[in-house]
């Protein structure tokens, strides 16, 4: 079988378009509000996105009682919401997955293929020194939520 490798180019409007090009956002909400309410959003781009599956992060994250429609916690294509006391576990997490990583790092990672009609391998390459940016922005985003009391939740 023929396949053709695609890198993902964040600035190519037709790979933007693709379904395999996933970005998230994390919201500031309070769980008891009578009515569906952010307070500050927290944006996932899509390398980041691919970074938070590719390192396992994810799984970790999913260590923590995420509250979700289908009951699978923090997955891809579902909300799932995180009261703010959890929030210092989560921030734990994100610190030690930022200190675990090489910031020289640059991979090439597979995140999907087809075979029909044609056969096509999907790639990004993560920058790891970017990615411990993101952490590093992200785990600030958590330590000021629980600050304010907020919970969070996850569009993945």
């Amino acid at each position: 079988m023929n396949v053709h490798h695609i890198f993902i180019d964040d600035n190519n409007p037709d790979h933007l378009a693709l379904s395999i090009y996933r970005t998230g956002r994390i919201n500031r909400i309070h769980l008891d509000d009578s009515t569906y309410k952010t307070y500050g959003s927290f944006e996932i781009d899509a390398h980041d996105y691919a970074a938070l599956f590719h390192y396992g992060i994810s799984e970790s994250l999913n260590n923590l009682p995420f509250i979700s429609e289908t009951g699978n916690g923090l997955d891809s294509w579902d909300e799932a919401y995180l009261h703010s006391s959890c929030l210092a576990e989560l921030e734990k997490i994100v610190t030690e997955a930022a200190a675990d990583m090489d910031p020289d790092s640059m991979e090439r990672i597979l995140l999907g293929w087809q075979d029909q009609p044609v056969g096509v391998a999907y790639l990004r390459k993560i920058d790891s020194s970017k990615f411990i940016a993101f952490l590093e922005a992200f785990r600030a985003f958590i330590t000021e939520s629980a600050s304010e009391g907020y919970d969070l939740e996850f569009i993945l």
